[in-house]
């Protein structure tokens, strides 16, 4: 039966997981954009991180977060690949 109110259907069982999945993917995806951010601050400013050490964060990085979202290598490749392979250049004065 609609609510009154609001004149929307009463949200349902099926509702009620899609929304739970929603909260929980903008959850996970805060949690990388802190994890990204906190990796990216790292190599920027630790000026003892050598460039081996800079790339195994990223690899690292990459790992977890393709842990956190299975399938998702072109999104990474297209979102972050790019900004850590700008902030290497700038870090390690790489061409």
């Amino acid at each position: 039966m609609p609510n009154i109110t609001t004149g929307n259907a009463p949200a349902g069982p099926v509702l009620q997981r899609a929304e739970a999945a929603s909260q929980e993917e903008q959850r996970l995806i805060r949690r990388l954009q802190l994890m990204m951010n906190l990796v990216m601050q790292t190599i920027a400013q630790d000026g003892s991180l050598t460039l081996d050490e800079a790339s195994q964060m990223i690899a690292d990085a990459r790992s977890a977060a393709l842990t956190m979202f299975p399938g998702k290598e072109l999104a990474y490749d297209l979102i972050w690949r790019p900004r850590f392979q700008r902030l290497m250049r700038e870090r390690f004065r790489l061409n």
